[in-house]
């Protein structure tokens, strides 16, 4: 157990910041955690409203290659805070979990608020101050945090280590607005362009269509792009299209629409369906029934659907072949994606070279960082929220390592 007098500040108390603070706590440090906002986990509340979606239930192994690009550095830290792990912390806290149909992870309650509550009474129990309204500056001349209250008091703290989990930039009204990228840049800190993740695209709509099927869902469809096919749900926008089949593209989306320009997804209406089948159905005769609802009873298309085939095609083809291969194959093209202020998580931030194997920023000893506003990247389904509590874990495991060094060095913050 460390010595009291130890002191760790945690700016941001969202999900990795909370963790860390507890893991802190346990280990004997005493931990004050600094938040801008009115009260804690904002954006953890946000992501709990449709339902608590935790973690996932595939295999470790499948699971950690949804990470991508950053699976090399981000496996022995999920690895060691494991989906498992994750569920058996929740329980503990009172809330049970279980595994949807679709893998999903859930708390049995479905929400994220009793479980924040539970959490909260837990940090307290554990002597961890939560001090709300302070907005952290960066630092002084002489390495000091700078935090102001909201009255506009000017603190200045010299923890012996400070942990910074400031989130993204996604969802800013909720706390985390990216503004920490100036400060850690001008202090020699190497960062990635924050950019929209998990986000909908743009699509010119005529105003009819978007003015008549503006929130319309669109079920059980696929959408394919760059050789990857995903099926799920999506729904129309004024702008364009956002939803499951969307997010899970929309990394592979947004970098070739950066570099190429716009880019033509495909999109199947009827994924259920081989295109002999449908156009065995849509051979069938037509009697005086219109268009729209021939097609809703012999093709399965709702009407949001076949008014997206007559808004892309123009004059549907007549053919039943040739209209099923159009149900089956409808050319999409984006023109790029929505803010990073609309996502539901981004892309970029501090990279792994700027950081050691503590979490630690190389630039400035005894300042550590975790969550979203390192540089990884992965898809919704319980893997966002595992690796922020995942990463938390870790750079606490860190501060403990540092600060149980011989004589460590004053921290620069």
């Amino acid at each position: 157990m460390a010595d009291k007098t130890r002191t760790v500040a945690v700016i941001g108390a969202g999900p990795a910041g909370l963790m860390a603070a507890e893991e802190l706590a346990r280990s004997g440090f005493a931990v004050t955690v600094y938040e801008r906002m009115p009260s804690p986990a904002r954006k953890f509340l946000m992501a709990g409203r449709g339902g608590l979606n935790l973690t996932h239930g595939e295999a470790l192994e499948t699971f950690l290659s949804r990470y991508g690009a950053a699976r090399p550095w981000l496996a022995p830290i999920i690895e060691a805070f494991p989906p498992a792990a994750l569920r058996a912390w929740c329980e503990g806290l009172g809330e049970r979990t279980f595994v949807g149909s679709s893998g999903r992870v859930f708390p049995e309650s479905f929400k994220a608020s009793p479980l924040l509550r539970a959490w909260l009474r837990r940090l307290d129990g554990l002597g961890v101050r939560l001090l709300t309204r302070h907005r952290w500056h960066g630092w002084d001349e002489t390495g000091r945090l700078l935090v102001e209250t909201e009255g506009g008091e000017r603190l200045t703290l010299a923890p012996d280590a400070t942990l910074l989990a400031l989130g993204g930039a996604s969802w800013p009204r909720l706390g985390s607005d990216g503004g920490w990228t100036e400060i850690l840049s001008a202090r020699g800190v190497a960062i990635a362009p924050l950019l929209p993740a998990n986000c909908g695209f743009e699509h010119r709509w005529s105003d009819h269509f978007a003015g008549r099927f503006a929130g319309m869902p669109l079920k059980r469809i696929a959408l394919s792009f760059d050789g990857l096919r995903v099926m799920g749900e999506a729904v129309v926008t004024r702008e364009g299209l956002e939803g499951g089949v969307v997010y899970a593209l929309s990394g592979r989306l947004r970098d070739a629409i950066a570099a190429h320009g716009p880019q033509t997804v495909i999109l199947d209406l009827r994924p259920d369906l081989s295109p002999s089948h449908l156009a065995a159905r849509l051979a069938r005769p037509r009697g005086k029934q219109s268009t729209a609802s021939f097609l809703r009873k012999a093709g399965g298309l709702m009407p949001v659907a076949v008014n997206l085939l007559r808004e892309v095609l123009g004059a549907l083809p007549v053919e039943p072949e040739a209209l099923a291969q159009a149900v089956k194959a409808l050319p999409l093209t984006f023109t790029g994606p929505r803010p990073i202020s609309r996502a539901i998580s981004c892309a970029g931030g501090v990279r792994r070279e700027a950081l050691d194997d503590n979490l630690m920023l190389k630039a400035l000893p005894g300042v550590f960082a975790a969550g979203e506003m390192l540089d990884w990247e992965a898809p919704t389904g319980g893997y966002l929220l595992q690796a922020t509590f995942a990463t938390g874990i870790a750079a606490a495991h860190g501060i403990r390592r540092w600060l149980g060094e011989a004589s460590p060095p004053k921290a620069s913050a």
